[in-house]
């Protein structure tokens, strides 16, 4: 592992050092902070010409701020000769954004990755895009991992009986059969209708989850209002026990409240997102992508097969 090294942005220091831990390499000395005006400003402390740099940065709260802080991050490195720039990220912001839904709206997630490619990242690994079809508006490499084998080993080792997937729309039907596949079981879905952002009203439920313990699977969870509204109602149907899991924790405005006064008795992320004391809870689990991610980076830096690493994986169950 010569010539590589590991820069942590702001947003998730603690992946960062687990990811450093686990790699046996430090994290490269580097100097982050705002002026008065809000501004930011960065220098990297070592020399850089050459080497394979990883930054570690996810997109969380403020945003905006994270994205910014990337872009000078990696302007920084590419006026310091350095040889690629990969970007970790394991939450991608305004990948809700892929498509216009109405007149005079933009495409954020386009806007987001010219910003990214323009700026001279070359190579994007990131986590569950709400949107698959974002890989496309990169013109760089994206690796694109998904969450569900990392919860659907967790989920194996409870030795859950009576299970069913569940999907809390038909969106993500996809996810749902994927980890059911893995846990071998079935699927349910609920058909809701959206009213308007971040709220929607639940229809009813396809699927048989009446006696059993019921899995809700979703990419990320905001608010909390419509996967918690699924679990209730999952629970009307007849749910012997109702588990919430999904990969991005967003936890925004009341979410706390409602994850903890919902009908589900735990609730499993991945630490794509980091999750501050003050938002969790005492039936909340979070799942490490550390290891995930170290096996991704040493791959990359030799040049060697993803698709590998993720057949082997899913064989044993050990992603």
């Amino acid at each position: 592992m010569n010539g590589i090294q590991i820069i942590a942005g702001t947003a998730c220091p603690e992946l960062a050092q687990k990811i450093s831990k686990k790699l046996e390499i430090p994290l490269t000395p580097t100097t982050i902070k705002k002026f008065a005006n809000g501004e930011i400003y960065v220098r990297i402390g070592a020399k850089v010409r050459g080497d394979d740099i990883f930054i570690i940065q996810t997109m969380t709260n403020p945003v905006n701020d994270c994205l910014m802080e990337l872009l000078i991050l990696v302007d920084a490195l590419k006026r310091s000769s350095a040889r690629r720039i990969n970007l970790i990220c394991p939450q991608m912001c305004y990948s809700r954004q892929d498509r216009r839904t109405q007149s005079h709206e933009p495409i954020t997630a386009k806007l987001v990755a010219n910003l990214i490619t323009k700026a001279g990242v070359d190579r994007l690994v990131t986590i569950d895009l709400h949107a698959e079809q974002i890989q496309g508006f990169y013109d760089i490499p994206v690796d694109h991992l998904v969450g569900y084998p990392m919860i659907a080993k967790y989920l194996i080792k409870q030795k859950f009986k009576d299970v069913v997937v569940v999907s809390p729309d038909i969106g993500g039907v996809k996810r749902a059969n994927k980890l059911a596949d893995l846990l071998g079981t079935t699927i349910a879905i609920i058909d809701k209708v959206r009213k308007e952002h971040n709220k929607c009203e639940v229809a009813h439920v396809v699927g048989d989850v009446k006696g059993k313990t019921a899995i809700i699977i979703d990419d990320m969870v905001d608010t909390g209002g419509s996967i918690c509204q699924a679990a209730n109602v999952v629970k009307e149907f007849g749910a012997k026990e109702v588990i919430i899991c999904a990969t991005h924790a967003l936890l925004n405005g009341n979410a706390k409240e409602n994850l903890e006064n919902c009908a589900a008795s735990e609730v499993i992320f991945l630490d794509t997102i980091p999750i501050p004391k003050e938002k969790r809870i005492k039936k909340m689990k979070i799942i490490s992508t550390a290891s995930l991610l170290s096996k991704i980076i040493r791959r990359i830096h030799s040049e060697r097969s993803l698709g590998e690493l993720f057949k082997w994986e899913e064989q044993h169950k050990l992603l």
